[in-house]
């Protein structure tokens, strides 16, 4: 055999795509320079005739190991390469039965049980978790019995309160989502806030996060958590008023007088008599278990490794003994440093405890969803999930996207991801971990990039956006995966399904009860936009998102403006978009939520009230409208493609969130958006 066909057949035995489509319908083809690459970065050298040997016979062998984790549906007839005899169910209550797997090809054949849930199965000397997933998760419909639903979009740390010190924070959200669902909204959909980087305050991209598993602990509050609390001082008392002040999250500062104020708090907490909030701490200390401590250990290794030098930012760059998480040596430095390590857990204990508030506070006011969290595509690899899981997640490698019509380089993120070897080979344990922990403090989940569960764009490190190539995921695991944690958490699931989307991907998505994403920019056909009620009904319907104009600045140009100074501008765009306002105010008018001429462009704040009741008219189970759409803001929160150019992930938003719900152009609004869900 050829080394190049030997090397094509173990690229496609990994999963990585050597024919694929891109966004014009043009079929390419992977390199081989290419799989080669990315095979080394998967751990399977490929330079030369013996390496190509050796590395297909450990991935033959590797595959040939009983996975500790199989899924199935429940009722259906799973077959185990392992030999027939008697075999034993134990479901998660302690329930066991027993049955006689039969002989069936290649090894023995059983049925699995009619409940939806986790089982221990035993046959033969092997034991597996058997992962019974139900039909579909739980959807829209279920969660709002049929009826229309609508809900708010907000980028947390663009709330503002009296007392926040510069950033949204949970208390914001609190109080947020209490006075949204007392108008009648039923989600409300948040940007992710996955624990960031605390040694490092400059990190603000919530889609560039250090762990999915533990939260952001710049947005903790705890100004009641004891009867008396440490005062200010005045050196943190003045920051505190002067980032408020701010029109914009001002990060490494905020980070900076966060981090001090909660460290108050850890000290006062530590020396008040006991109350029933230490009695929590101690259940939540019991209940985060092995992944709570290691994230609180990293955090403090982090900080003192940063400190030592600022070239160790990234954990493979610290001594060889503090890269592995369960070393003797990770093990003394924790108790070296026992206070910085419980100063962690109680910041994730004071973000757990708003997080959980905020969406107790919106189920209490009549919201049927409440909180939908946001999970991101990835983590940064030098973050503490890379670190606590290393056989699980993609080294060498960055995820991105390929060349297309909008970015003619291609994409590198600067995030990496789950490796589906890995994942299958650890029972998909950091999979169904992430998913409970996006679960739990929320009635939904959004699932950043959903594309990712069938393929995902891998770029070496050191190569360009346009020298990497597709990597298959198994999806129907994770989906039936899915559906299972969005069954027993009684929560929905959502998928960003915008872009070039597989033919059959969306089908297959909300079978399982994942409902898609329909933004207004994108529905359009023919010569105009599509009537709202010809939108998908097994999805969302948005005006916008955080990565696209508002529709103020839509209708004014800002996004425009900017890409003429960014230098980023596309040919034609400009003429399409004057091409395109008469074309919007159109379908407003058609579908009876606008009237009279097409307003200037200084004038955008009636086509807002427009856009609002439009999606309101959508077809789809949940309309969700962001909150900059709401009080009718001119600038978006992300501009892709920029990073210092332009003020992403910082723009805050008046008014705050004591009068928000009392402005009358908001009211109005949103009295629009909900006349517009209750229309036939």
């Amino acid at each position: 055999m050829s080394d190049d066909l030997a090397l094509r057949r173990l690229a496609r035995a990994v999963g990585l795509m050597i024919d694929w489509e891109d966004a014009n319908g043009r079929r390419q083809q992977t390199t081989p320079e290419t799989l080669r690459s990315v095979l080394g970065a998967l751990g399977l050298p490929a330079n030369g005739a013996g390496a190509l040997r050796d590395s297909t016979a450990r991935f033959r062998e590797a595959s040939r190991a009983l996975p500790p984790l199989r899924t199935a549906e429940p009722g259906i007839d799973i077959r185990l390469a392992l030999p027939p005899g008697r075999y034993s169910l134990t479901a998660e209550d302690g329930t066991q039965v027993e049955g006689m797997a039969e002989a069936a090809p290649g090894g023995a054949r059983l049925t699995a049980p009619a409940l939806p849930g986790y089982y221990t199965l035993e046959l033969s000397g092997h034991a597996l978790t058997l992962a019974v997933a139900p039909a579909h998760g739980h959807r829209i419909e279920d969660a709002c019995e049929g009826q229309a639903a609508w809900g708010l979009a907000v980028q947390l740390y663009s709330l503002k309160r009296t007392g926040d010190g510069g950033v949204g924070d949970y208390a914001a959200l609190c109080a947020f989502a209490a006075a949204a669902a007392a108008q009648g909204a039923d989600a409300i959909a948040i940007s992710p806030v996955h624990a960031q980087f605390s040694a490092d305050p400059s990190r603000s991209s919530p889609y560039a996060p250090s762990s999915r598993l533990w939260l952001d602990v710049r947005h903790a509050d705890g100004e009641d958590l004891l009867p008396a609390l440490p005062p200010f001082g005045a050196g943190l008392a003045a920051e505190w008023a002067r980032l408020e002040a701010l029109p914009m999250v001002e990060w490494p500062a905020v980070a900076k007088a966060r981090l001090a104020r909660l460290r108050q708090l850890h000290r006062a907490f530590r020396e008040a008599p006991r109350s029933e909030a230490h009695a929590a701490f101690e259940r939540f200390l019991a209940g985060g278990g092995t992944s709570l401590t290691r994230h609180a250990r990293f955090e403090a290794l982090h900080a003192a490794q940063l400190a030592a030098d600022p070239a160790r930012w990234h954990w493979r760059d610290w001594p060889a003994a503090l890269r592995d998480p369960d070393s003797p040596e990770v093990a003394a430095f924790a108790e070296a440093n026992a206070e910085a390590v419980a100063f962690h857990a109680f910041a994730q204990f004071l973000a757990d405890r708003g997080l959980s508030a905020a969406q107790r506070a919106a189920r209490e006011n009549g919201a049927r969803i409440g909180l939908i969290a946001d999970l991101a595509i990835g983590v940064d690899g030098g973050g503490a999930d890379a670190w606590a899981r290393q056989t699980e997640f993609l080294s060498g490698v960055e995820i991105g996207a390929p060349p297309d019509i909008f970015n003619a380089q291609g994409q590198s993120w600067g995030i990496t991801t789950y490796s589906p070897h890995g994942l299958a080979a650890n029972g998909f344990a950091a999979f169904r971990e992430m998913l409970a922990a996006a679960f739990r403090n929320a009635g939904g989940v959004r699932l950043d990039h959903v594309l990712g569960l069938r393929r995902l764009w891998l770029v070496p490190q050191g190569g360009g956006p346009a020298s990497g190539c597709y990597l298959r995921y198994p999806l129907e695991d994770m989906l039936r995966l899915v559906a299972l944690e969005s069954h027993r958490h009684r929560a929905i699931a959502i998928g960003e399904d915008l872009g070039t989307v597989p033919e059959g991907f969306r089908p297959r998505m909300q079978k399982s009860g994942i409902a898609g994403m329909r933004v207004m920019w994108f529905e359009q056909a023919g010569k105009g936009f599509k009537e709202p009620s010809r939108w998908s009904r097994e999805a969302v319907a948005m005006t916008s998102t955080h990565d696209l104009p508002t529709v103020a600045g839509w209708w004014e140009g800002r996004d425009l403006l900017w890409r003429e100074t960014l230098g980023t501008t596309l040919e034609g765009q400009a003429e399409t978009r004057r091409e395109e306002r008469p074309k919007l105010w159109a379908a407003f008018r058609k579908a009876g939520v606008a009237e009279g001429p097409m307003p200037a462009p200084e004038e955008a704040a009636r086509v807002a009230d427009a856009a609002a009741a439009y999606v309101g008219r959508a077809r789809c189970a949940l309309a969700l409208l962001p909150l900059e759409d709401a009080v009718a803001a001119v600038e978006q929160p992300n501009m892709p493609g920029t990073t210092d150019e332009h003020p992403n992930w910082r723009r805050r938003l008046d008014p705050p969130v004591e009068r928000l719900f009392h402005d009358p152009a908001i009211e109005q609004r949103l009295r629009g958006l909900a006349r517009a869900r209750r229309a036939p």
